[in-house]
């Protein structure tokens, strides 16, 4: 079957599916083994320490595969550090760049000339109005059934996506709670053009830098086993449940202010559970799609399984 869409014609890609930013993990073995099996890869850049060991993952992720990838950069807490890793984006010609985190107004200004696709990840309508008015080639749509940071209003999905999609006239690309085949059908059922799936690449074989540990509690947890940290600060993200994410949210209710949750919110700490496997000292991200995921396939299978199971429900619409 065919799976062309505004997405896969827009990305150059054969199937829409689109492997989310994930900081600390998503690096060249990962992004390239995506887009080799047919979908868009990307690199986290702003989780590299220098413009220059982005620029090496990008070539790496050439030398891997021949296929169209991404640079995601995820600037909401970043300040205005990210211009030298733009520059190197644009330098090195990457196809996509995507935008998540912040107001992605001063990115579009530093890329006025390049010819890189340009997508904003959104969590409102108003967001992606805004988007399509900066310039924007597509949107991606997260609703709060998500990992890692979502929007204020706890909208799901569900409601969301056609709400976006009615919005504005650009491609949207559905995010959130989606895992597998049926995830895949709905948010095109939804009028999404493709979707973004984060949580569910992690537990495959080419997600190289996630921990046993890490790898274990997306295994073994169910939808129930998340929560939504650092709300209280304006900034919702949601998170596996562990000790340490139960000291998070004690700190929030007594004390809720950047400064008191800064070495417990930060990169560091989050690498000590996603690297280390230090769960008492650390936590990771992970969306209740963690619910469904019950093995750790390569990159390809997971895609084909997925291929597989949304061409039966296309039979069954009769498509």
């Amino acid at each position: 079957m065919k799976w062309e869409t505004r997405i896969t014609q827009l990305l150059g890609i054969q199937y829409p599916i689109i492997q989310g930013g994930l900081a600390y993990l998503a690096y060249s073995d990962l992004a390239a083994a995506v887009s080799n099996a047919g979908g868009l890869g990307q690199i986290t850049a702003l989780s590299l320490e220098s413009p220059d060991l982005l620029r090496e993952e990008i070539k790496k992720v050439r030398e891997k595969t021949d296929k169209p990838f991404g640079v995601n950069f995820a600037f909401g807490n970043h300040g205005k550090g990210y211009e030298p890793m733009v520059q190197v984006a644009i330098e090195e010609e990457v196809p996509v760049i995507t935008m998540t985190g912040g107001n992605p107004t001063p990115m579009f200004e530093l890329l006025r000339d390049s010819k890189a696709k340009k997508l904003v990840l959104v969590a409102a309508r108003r967001q992606a109005q805004k988007a399509e008015e900066l310039g924007a080639d597509a949107v991606m749509v997260v609703g709060q059934e998500g990992g890692g940071h979502l929007g204020r209003d706890d909208v799901g999905t569900m409601v969301l996506v056609p709400q976006v999609v009615d919005s504005v006239s650009i491609p949207v690309i559905a995010s959130g709670g989606i895992g597998d085949g049926r995830g895949w059908m709905a948010a095109h059922a939804l009028g999404a053009e493709g979707i973004e799936m984060g949580t569910r690449f992690i537990a495959t074989k080419e997600c190289v830098h996630a921990s046993q540990n890490y790898i274990n509690a997306l295994l073994n947890s169910t939808e129930t086993d998340t929560t939504i940290i650092k709300r209280s600060i304006g900034a919702p993200a949601r998170a596996l449940k562990n000790s340490f994410t139960n000291k998070i949210l004690e700190i929030e209710e007594v004390t809720p202010t950047y400064e008191a949750l800064r070495n417990y919110i930060s990169g560091e700490a989050n690498k000590k559970f996603i690297y280390d496997g230090d769960e008492t000292n650390g936590f990771g991200w992970a969306g209740q799609v963690t619910g469904m995921i019950k093995d750790v396939p390569s990159v390809s299978e997971l895609i084909q399984r997925m291929v597989a199971q949304a061409e039966e429900i296309r039979v069954k619409w009769g498509q």
